[in-house]
């Protein structure tokens, strides 16, 4: 594998509504070992970490590091003041936020569960569209992602929200077949069909049974 070198402001941002915008820094280098990305803070006060906490089945561990500017952690509900330099270290089923105390304050997250092999499934190609699909704008998650897939075909989540999708428009076929692509790329993704709701349109289709079986 040849080398690479970026600075992060090259690398190109991903615009998720509501959210600060995310430098898929992983795709960009195209690394499967860990997850990696970075978000810079465009003013002062701006959430700059989206909060939430890592959950099953999924659980990663996360360090932080503030490589510019100065931001404020909220960790567990204790706030944390975290200068440029700083190391935030925080296990699974813990909810974190950042706030940005200086416009272009920059926070680079590195990430992966323990004791699991990482399993790249392309989440920040599909961050930017998830609030569609929150909003129930199942269509237009369907076009995007058609897009997204063609662009990135090696990511079995995008080939999944996209099935399941496809399932909430009534395309069964469409939505059947990139299924079968979705687990073929990620055996994990099996488990979350069994019990996805999204895919109800689909269970009685010829094929689906033998396709989430153990």
């Amino acid at each position: 594998m040849a080398y690479a070198i970026a600075h992060i402001d090259d690398i190109p941002e991903l615009e998720t509504p509501g959210e600060c915008p995310m430098r898929p820094v992983r795709h960009h280098f195209g690394i499967t070992t860990f997850g990696i990305n970075a978000w810079t803070a465009k003013n002062a006060g701006d959430r700059v970490i989206n909060e939430h906490e890592e959950e099953d089945p999924d659980s990663a561990e996360e360090l932080y590091l503030v490589t510019r500017g100065h931001a404020t952690f909220e960790v567990d509900g204790e706030r944390h003041d975290a200068p440029e330099g700083t190391f935030v270290f925080v296990p699974p089923h813990v909810k974190r936020t950042a706030f940005a105390e200086e416009a272009g304050t920059t926070v680079l997250s590195i990430g992966a569960a323990s004791g699991k092999p990482y399993e790249a499934i392309g989440w920040e190609l599909w961050n930017p569209l998830s609030k569609l699909y929150e909003a129930g704008d199942h269509a237009a998650v369907v076009t995007g992602l058609r897009e997204a897939v063609a662009a990135n075909p090696g990511y079995g989540l995008l080939f999944y929200n996209l099935a399941c999708c496809e399932s909430l428009v009534g395309e069964k076929q469409e939505a059947l077949e990139h299924l079968r692509t979705a687990v073929g790329l990620s055996e994990r993704l099996k488990e979350y069909a069994r019990g996805d709701s999204d895919l109800d349109a689909i269970r009685d289709e010829p094929g689906f049974r033998e396709l989430i079986a153990e």
